[in-house]
């Protein structure tokens, strides 16, 4: 059923309704989207996975490697920052799950612990992926990030075979959790319009019509006030008899400013990630031949997996027992207790996690991204030898992380000064803000030290 536009003359840039645009309207409306992109999408990841699976051994000659690591993971938290999670509307692990369920799936309720712990289940999943990439060399190892691919996708298999809708990728996918977190900064928000909604009694948004599929990832626009679990397949705009979706843009970390109902393993998330870009970070860092070999002795074991793991843990308590031992300090101020605070504004730490995985991953991108076209001519049976793989020098790669540190850290400053403000509006304000002002500057600082060391070539 083709439904009204609505025409309303509102600015963009102020929350205007970009689906007042006929052709955004018509596209996003259009049988062809989001399939128009899946498809290419799955392809694409099937010739990745051959590549990964049975070419060559070596990182440095693999397209699929190339993709993968140089490519498709620097993108995605730029596309998380500027488009929310659609990436995961076109993700071709959704659309293996959503293939399975059209000629197999059962459409069993999701099970009761994964709706109680599923953000606690991708928290533990996304530390123990990262710890074994280090281990077991994943990312060096095109064979390596095929079992993880493989792994991945038979999960999805088995997650669509038996639960309803795209159950893996809300409660158990460890990217999920992580797009869901960097969504809340994103560009983009989509929603229902309040009045509409309130006199709506069919919920076809959430239900699906015989135009439109389900809300695959549970959420009702109606009620909906994050773009956390949104991934912009359009469904609901398909579906809505009432034109009461709006799709919108806003400030990047808008939505961390006013969350309703923060949860404690997503804040917990948000320090963990600044962990694990700190990690990611030392352990490509020339001195980390040193560093390696000063915890051999220190542990007396020449165990990789145990020093490793000694580091990994380190890192990743850092950023934690400082949100903690921040909340402790506010609290003194605000009466406010740890548990509250360190749930509360450990959201404010997102900007910065996003702005330093992007800062991170540009190195990747920037220094090794001629591999991808490199790694292509391979395919065909040409080779590039000597060529040098970097896009932008050193100088430049770092002048840019520079500026998303920079960005990040006044992203999460400001977030962290509107939760102090919406919590305290009629005053302590400053004193609750000043403890998590410091802990941006400590935790940028740290971010900065790391980003002005040399970084070690991946392809």
């Amino acid at each position: 059923m083709t439904t009204p536009i609505n025409t309303q003359n509102t600015s963009l840039l102020n929350g205007g309704n970009l689906l007042n645009n006929k052709w955004i309207n018509r596209f996003l409306r259009s049988r062809w989207y989001p399939g128009i992109i899946q498809w290419p999408t799955l392809l694409i990841f099937m010739l990745i996975m051959f590549q990964l699976v049975l070419g060559p051994d070596s990182a440095h000659d693999n397209f699929g490697t190339a993709m993968t690591w140089v490519l498709w993971w620097p993108v995605l938290p730029i596309i998380f920052l500027f488009l929310g999670r659609f990436w995961c509307a076109i993700c071709p692990f959704a659309t293996i799950n959503d293939l399975v369920q059209k000629f197999v799936g059962n459409n069993r309720p999701v099970p009761k612990f994964l709706k109680k712990y599923g953000i606690w289940i991708i928290d533990a999943l996304f530390i123990l992926i990262t710890w074994s990439d280090h281990v077991f060399g994943v990312v060096e190892n095109p064979l390596g990030s095929g079992i993880l691919m493989l792994t991945l996708t038979t999960s999805v298999i088995a997650s669509g075979s038996f639960f309803e809708r795209r159950t893996f990728c809300r409660y158990v996918c460890f990217l999920g959790g992580l797009s869901g977190n960097y969504a809340r900064t994103g560009m983009l928000s989509l929603r229902g319009t309040p009045e509409i909604c309130a006199t709506c009694t069919i919920a076809a948004c959430y239900k699906g019509t015989d135009q439109s599929a389900p809300c695959p990832l549970f959420e009702f626009p109606k009620t909906m006030t994050s773009s956390a679990n949104c991934v912009l397949c359009a469904e609901c705009i398909k579906g809505c008899p009432n034109d009461s979706i709006q799709l919108t843009l806003r400030p990047p970390t808008k939505e961390l400013w006013f969350i309703r109902k923060p949860k404690m393993e997503e804040a917990f998330l948000s320090a963990v990630i600044m962990g694990i870009v700190f990690v990611q970070n030392v352990t490509m860092l020339e001195v980390w031949t040193g560093m390696l070999n000063w915890l051999e002795q220190v542990t007396g074991t020449t165990n990789y997996a145990i020093t490793f793991s000694i580091t990994f843990a380190i890192a990743i308590i850092i950023p934690v027992a400082l949100l903690g031992l921040t909340s402790w300090i506010a609290g003194k101020f605000n009466k406010t207790s740890l548990i509250e605070n360190f749930t509360r504004f450990g959201y404010a730490i997102i900007a910065l996690d996003v702005a330093a995985h992007i800062a991170h991953n540009l190195f990747h991108l920037l220094a090794e991204g001629k591999s991808i076209f490199y790694t292509a001519l391979g395919l065909l049976g040409m080779e590039a030898h000597g060529a040098s793989p970097a896009i932008l020098s050193m100088g430049e790669i770092q002048a840019l992380q520079f500026g998303l540190i920079a960005l990040g850290f006044l992203g999460s400053l400001y977030t962290a000064y509107r939760i102090s403000k919406s919590i305290n509006p009629n005053g302590k304000i400053w004193s609750t803000f000043v403890p998590y002002a410091a802990l941006m500057v400590l935790l940028t600082i740290m971010n900065v030290v790391l980003f002005t060391l040399p970084m070690a070539m991946r392809m």
